[in-house]
């Protein structure tokens, strides 16, 4: 059952507000959620884990914690790009079950999009960046 893209981006910054509520001036976010041309449906919960993903280890031990989310749709694509600075030395002891998350979205992504999305993940100079793009025709 899908839902409105407007209603999950909506979830997503209610839940972007509660986690600044949360850390404060600790981390700063940069978000840009507002470029929809239309009524895009899309499969419902499916952004939310790279959100949760960068609070969870894009903050703590991290120095200058930043995350930067941004989200647009357009001529029927979507893209998603959520991007943390994270902290190499923390990585190892954050908890043993890391990456399962990653794999069971990328799993998710696969039966619900098949050859129509791809998901670039990578690690560079200190930061973790997901970007997604869907096609939502």
């Amino acid at each position: 059952q899908k839902v409105l893209l407007e209603r999950e981006t909506e979830y997503l910054q209610s839940y972007i507000d509660l986690q600044q509520q949360r850390f404060g001036k600790k981390v700063s976010v940069n978000t840009s959620l507002t470029a929809i041309d239309k009524q895009y449906e899309i499969e419902p919960m499916l952004l939310i884990p790279f959100v949760e993903n960068a609070f969870k280890h894009g903050t703590g031990m991290v120095e200058n914690a930043q995350i930067d989310i941004e989200l647009s749709a357009k001529n029927g694509i979507l893209w998603f790009m959520v991007k943390n600075k994270y902290n190499n030395l923390q990585e190892e002891t954050k908890d043993k079950t890391s990456g399962i998350g990653l794999a069971n979205v990328k799993r998710r992504l696969n039966l619900l999009y098949g050859n129509h999305h791809t998901i670039n993940i990578h690690k560079e100079d200190g930061w973790f960046t997901v970007s997604l793009k869907i096609n939502l025709h």
